[in-house]
Order: C-alpha cells, then structure tokens, then sequence
C-alpha cells in the first residue's frame, strides 16, 4: 500500500503520483486517468469507462450479425 498526501498545486489540491504507480498504470505526462466507482471505494485507472460499454455493444452486434458478416468477408 501506498499513502500519498494532497498537495497544494495552484488554486487546486492534487496528488503527486510516484514513478512506481506511474509505471503500473502505463501512463505518463499527459495521459488521462479516469476515476469510477468500485466496490470498495474509488478505482483509478487509464482505460475510458465508456469506451468499454461501447466495445461490449459492438461484439454484442457482431455476435448478432455472425452470419451477415461472414458472407460480407467472401
């Protein structure tokens, strides 16, 4: 486990994340991190919440449409 500390940074509080969570999430400067909630509180991660919605109505089609696309790719 890892305790951070809020820090002032301008007019805003943040969290400065070290090398090592920066590392495990794959991200750098720049990158945008998504927080939702989780069972047992707050998960963050850098993979977009929505796109995986979007990504399960896709197969969800695909799986419906098998055989269409099937004769499309001859």
């Amino acid at each position: 486990m890892t305790a951070l500390k809020l820090t002032q940074i301008g007019n805003s509080v943040g969290v400065v994340l070290p090398k090592e969570i920066l590392a495990r999430l794959k991200v750098v400067k720049g990158d945008t991190l998504f927080v939702t909630e989780a069972a047992n509180g707050l998960m963050l991660t850098p993979y977009d919440p929505a796109l995986d919605e979007q990504l399960a109505l896709g197969r969800e089609f695909m799986r419906e449409y098998r055989d269409t696309f099937h004769q499309l790719a001859k």
